[in-house]
């Protein structure tokens, strides 16, 4: 069905509007399709009328078995050749049991016009119910938006406050663990500086080690003051008050113009010396009383409270390893005056000249076990002897002792070298001391020309030859003396020309930890070779000097040094000056 309406004026224009409401309505179309069709077929005919001219609008409907759609379009009446505006054109689809046969489009029916608008009334009323319907549910989702961006305000505003608790956390966290840093670096501080201040049994080497620790680390200036009882701390120059008070009250002093608040230290006025530093004076204390007191200065404007713990506990540490050192040293003097003064002055013979070294340990102490010894027989002949007991100090230089005295009484019967140290070790098995010992021991005879001598687990004679030969006297030795086993130490003989010089000596000469003794005694044996029959005539002292020097020089000495040096002349000595 098809249906054409020419519109000149706005009565045209809702007439045909009319129409098409009802005519959709007859349609099946929806109130909202339908109000949307009407009111853009409105926009275009009040678009075209205003223009002016007369339009035709045409109304149709296409049916199928499946529904069918309703047809508008706007056209003009009369096209006129410049007009190029296109046709305007609308659907709608249709209901599938829309029946329009029926349907009544007369337009000049007055109760049909009423119809229509009270159709159009209900239509606008339903679309405005369903308006309301769409606001309410705007309405909705705008109240679950607003409700939505709460919660995300919210969400960001617990995000944002785990984010500064997480950050608040990781700067703890970096400040924890910067602590912990500054903590083991302290700790590491003072196990290094610990371990180099008890490494040296010096206390003179130990004062100088002290601010080579602590400067620039820890302190600007370090001050060490030691005195041997209290009464020094009123000698030495000027010190600073703090540090005479640290003296006296056994504890730390901080002296500034502003107060340090550092645990474990007392606050003093400003130094009166130095004003303007800050004195952190600490006491070098001992089981008895201070040996002095350690006066630092900040490297910074103060102290930090660790840092000031820290260095509390370096100076106790640094106190015991002086007081070690003191100790160590006047036991080790102790040990040298006795070593030296059990040491025999040797006799003097006709053409036999002797001299004899002793020299103490240049580290540790070891000292207080080598011994020389010359004793003259009845016959003519002399005992001489080198020997070293096993252990040091004062213990060890007062078993030399004994053995000295004992050898000596041994020797009264003019016993054989074997058998003397066949009695030593006899003596020392019995007393049980744990202590043991090795010698040797050789004898000499100016009118004759043989050395008999024996060896119990020391190291070997070294002969030298009238020519210049060495020989190493190496035959087999005898144990220790003092181990727990019966032995009895045979003697062996060798030829000993006028002009031959033995040299009897302690390992502590020839024995290095990084080479052993072979090397060194090859190196004593090269320069004993080395003299002339006519140096060691004239003056054997100097020969034993020059020969210590090569074999001493390269390095410190961790043992005693005993050196004996037995020279049969070859020709007269010489007259030697009288001693002044």
């Amino acid at each position: 069905m098809t249906r054409t309406w020419n519109v000149r004026t706005v009565t045209d224009a809702a007439q045909v509007r009319i129409a098409t409401a009802r005519l959709a309505a007859a349609c099946g179309v929806t109130t909202v399709e339908r109000t949307r069709l009407v009111t853009a077929l409105t926009a275009q005919l009040r678009q075209r009328l205003t223009k002016g001219g007369e339009w035709r609008v045409g109304a149709g409907v296409t049916l199928s078995p499946h529904g069918g759609e309703l047809h508008i379009e706007v056209t003009p009446a009369k096209r006129r050749p410049d007009d190029r505006q296109p046709p305007w054109r609308a659907s709608v689809p249709c209901a599938e049991d829309a029946d329009v046969s029926g349907t009544d489009l007369a337009d000049d029916d007055p109760t049909a016009l009423a119809e229509a608008l009270f159709g159009a009334d209900e239509d606008a009323a339903l679309l405005l119910d369903r308006l309301d319907e769409q606001e309410s549910l705007v309405a909705f989702h705008r109240e679950e938006l607003h409700q939505t961006n709460q919660g995300v305000l919210a969400l960001h505003a617990e995000l944002d406050a785990a984010g500064r608790a997480q950050r608040e956390l990781f700067d703890a966290e970096q400040k924890a663990r910067q602590e912990a840093e500054n903590a083991r670096g302290r700790l590491t501080f003072l196990a290094d500086a610990s371990a180099a201040l008890t490494a040296s049994l010096n206390h003179e080497a130990i004062v100088r080690l002290l601010p080579t620790l602590l400067v620039p680390r820890y302190a600007r200036t370090v001050d060490v003051w030691l005195f041997d009882d209290v009464d020094d701390a009123l000698r030495g120059g000027p010190r600073p008050a703090a540090a005479v008070l640290a003296a006296r009250r056994g504890r730390p002093q901080y002296a500034a113009d502003h107060p340090g608040n550092l645990p474990g230290v007392d606050d003093q006025p400003a130094s009166a010396l130095d004003a303007g530093r800050p004195l952190l004076c600490i006491p070098l204390l001992t089981r008895r009383a201070p040996q002095g007191v350690l006066t630092l200065s900040p490297s910074d404007q103060r102290w930090d409270a660790d840092d000031a713990v820290m260095l509390i506990e370096l100076t106790r540490r640094a106190s015991i390893a002086l007081e070690h050192a003191r100790r160590f040293e006047h036991n080790r003097d102790i040990a040298e005056t006795l070593q030296r003064a059990l040491l025999t002055e040797l006799p003097t013979a006709d053409g036999l000249s002797l001299a004899a070294r002793y020299l103490p340990a240049t580290r540790g102490l070891n000292i207080g076990g080598d011994w020389y010894d010359a004793i003259r027989q009845p016959d003519g002949s002399l005992i001489t002897v080198v020997g070293d007991v096993t252990g040091h100090g004062l213990h060890a230089a007062v078993m030399m002792s004994q053995l000295r005295t004992a050898l000596r009484a041994y020797a009264v019967d003019g016993s054989s070298p074997g058998r003397l140290l066949t009695r030593l070790h006899e003596f020392l098995h019995r007393l049980r001391l744990d202590l043991y010992a090795t010698a040797v021991i050789a004898r000499i005879h100016p009118d004759g020309d043989t050395l008999t001598w024996a060896a119990a687990g020391h190291p070997p004679p070294v002969l030298r030859d009238p020519d210049g030969r060495v020989h190493t006297l190496d035959d087999k030795p005898g144990a220790m003396l003092g181990i727990p086993l019966e032995q009895e130490i045979g003697d062996h003989t060798v030829a000993l020309p006028p002009g031959s010089t033995l040299a009897l000596y302690t390992d502590g000469l020839v024995e290095r930890r990084a080479q052993g003794i072979d090397p060194g005694i090859q190196r004593l044996a090269d320069a004993l070779g080395g003299f002339g029959a006519a140096e060691l005539d004239d003056d054997l002292e100097s020969s034993a000097d020059r020969l210590l020097n090569p074999l001493l020089s390269d390095s410190e000495h961790d043992d005693d040094v005993c050196l004996l040096l037995c020279h049969v002349h070859g020709r007269a000595p010489r007259q030697r000056a009288p001693q002044p």
